[in-house]
């Protein structure tokens, strides 16, 4: 039977009705209550229950990768054998363990697929789920049996402000009108007539939460270590713990850091956990909250977001670039010269590739070097008549490159290992380059210069794309194609002279 959650005042009790009747409308934050039933189902003892948690599992392919990474992880290594399937993961590790996993797998996901329109909305989930990942790192450092429990309840700990912001944000501005940022629950009995917390309370009853998820959402202030504590105040704890660490760790500055350190203090006494091995299960879940995290300043996301967007290089408008070079550069292959060509296809990479520095050069046989002959990218030119070298074959990645003529990607080229591989005359012109590509140009099988373009530190690392590899290939093609052209043309002419 769903419990009921009365309010102490008639202003709580009206405002837990708009409340319901907004998810009414818009649907519970965001269905979460319908995510979870099957869950809770398999979670109470239904007849043959181990199979319908079983079924439960299998239904979702994440989840099942979860329980059986949790049933073989080092926790549950008494068990001896390796667990290679879900039915044998419930007798591992039980029914409610598994339910509490899918529980948090659940809201992490019904919370990511939210995408609310309110900025302060999408913070509070980033923090349940931040606490989510402090609690799941303290209580799998002290090896609990409640570990899964423990990040349920860290998640739900900020419900009641979650569901504020989502449904109620003229509500939630009324708060910080009267109590300013950070302090919303100081104002909240005069505003909503309940606080914050029971807002979170009624919201988990109404959903049917079990009692001991609902417990452990309550709020445990520091004491004095004395009797060990019980499995649901230990939850609670932890809980507590861990939200109060996500809020203060949410923002990434020294002030939060000092926070964490202060709250970390003041509970390591009464969980009997050691404040080093607190404060390393910390900093683990700030690592993960690098990859879970969206918008939180500790996840930085800015910095995330470029280097993901240089990891896939699948760059839109940079392949328009590349791709529009191409077309001009076959409109005109019957016209143009060598040169030409090589110009075209050098500002198409720059462009395209957002190349720090960009340089064709050409090989002269009857000099036997290659040169520079054009170059782009800030302070270049100066460094043009020192970027040559002897045609001579030496064991550098540029003459691997031109006898392999292939495109070459170097993603490193400050590795240590590597500066063996890289000519004098690069690093003493080119050695602020992290990144590299080079695209060796051969004509009738005979190497006949190449086109290099590189990225320094003010881009983030990459990887270029198959697509990307592709059209330096199509560019390389139509180059050789000009200079093999021109070959046959003079070779023609000599003979009619």
């Amino acid at each position: 039977m769903i419990e009921s959650f009365n309010a102490a005042t008639v202003l709580g009790n009206q405002t837990l009705a708009l409340l319901w009747e907004r998810t009414r409308r818009q649907g519970d934050m965001p269905a979460f209550a319908k995510a979870i039933s099957a869950v809770l189902g398999a979670m109470r003892g239904e007849e043959d229950g181990q199979f319908s948690m079983t079924e439960t599992v299998l239904s979702d392919p994440v989840l099942t990768n979860k329980v059986l990474r949790l049933a073989n992880s080092s926790m549950y290594s008494a068990f001896g054998q390796h667990v290679n399937t879900v039915t044998k993961a419930v007798l591992v590790l039980g029914t409610e363990a598994i339910g509490h996993l899918a529980l948090g797998l659940k809201l992490v996901e019904e919370l990511a697929a939210a995408s609310p329109d309110s900025t302060q909305a999408h913070i509070e989930m980033e923090k349940a789920v931040l606490a989510g990942l402090i609690a799941r790192e303290i209580a799998g450092a002290a090896r609990s049996p409640q570990t899964e429990e423990a990040v349920v309840c860290s998640m739900l700990h900020t419900l009641g402000r979650m569901m504020i912001t989502f449904y109620m944000p003229e509500l939630w501005t009324r708060l910080r009108q009267q109590a300013g940022t950070g302090n919303e629950d100081e104002a909240a009995i005069a505003v909503l007539g309940l606080s914050l917390a029971d807002v979170g309370i009624a919201t988990a009853q109404r959903w049917g939460l079990p009692r001991n998820l609902v417990s452990g959402m309550r709020t445990v202030e520091p004491a004095e270590p004395g009797s060990p504590l019980g499995a649901t105040d230990w939850v609670a704890t932890i809980s507590t713990l861990a939200r109060r660490c996500a809020a203060a760790l949410w923002h990434d500055n020294e002030a939060g850091t000092a926070e964490v350190r202060n709250v970390a203090a003041a509970y390591a006494p009464m969980l009997g956990l050691d404040l080093a091995r607190i404060d390393a299960a910390i900093e683990h879940a700030k690592e993960a909250a690098l990859e879970e995290l969206t918008i939180a300043p500790l996840s930085k996301p800015a910095e995330r977001r470029a280097k993901a967007l240089a990891k896939t290089r699948q760059r839109a408008a940079g392949n328009k670039i590349l791709q529009s070079g191409l077309a001009d550069m076959r409109d005109v292959l019957d016209t143009a010269s060598p040169g030409q060509m090589v110009s075209m296809a050098l500002e198409t990479v720059y462009k395209g590739l957002d190349f720090s520095r960009a340089v064709a050069f050409v090989r002269n046989r009857r000099e036997n070097r290659y040169s520079a002959r054009m170059c782009f990218g800030d302070a270049m030119k100066e460094h043009l008549a020192n970027m040559a070298f002897e045609d001579s074959y030496e064991p550098n990645v540029f003459h691997a490159a031109l006898n392999s003529d292939r495109v070459i990607f170097i993603e490193n080229a400050r590795d240590p290992k590597f500066a063996a591989k890289l000519p004098h005359w690069w690093k003493s012109t080119l050695a602020e380059a992290r990144s590299f590509v080079i695209l060796p140009l051969s004509a009738n099988g005979q190497p006949a210069g190449f086109l290099y373009g590189d990225w320094d530190e003010t881009f983030p690392p990459i990887q270029l794309s198959q697509t990307e590899f592709a059209l330096l290939n199509d560019m390389r093609a139509l180059v050789v194609k000009s200079v093999e052209r021109r070959h046959q043309h003079e070779m023609l002419s000599s003979r009619a002279a």
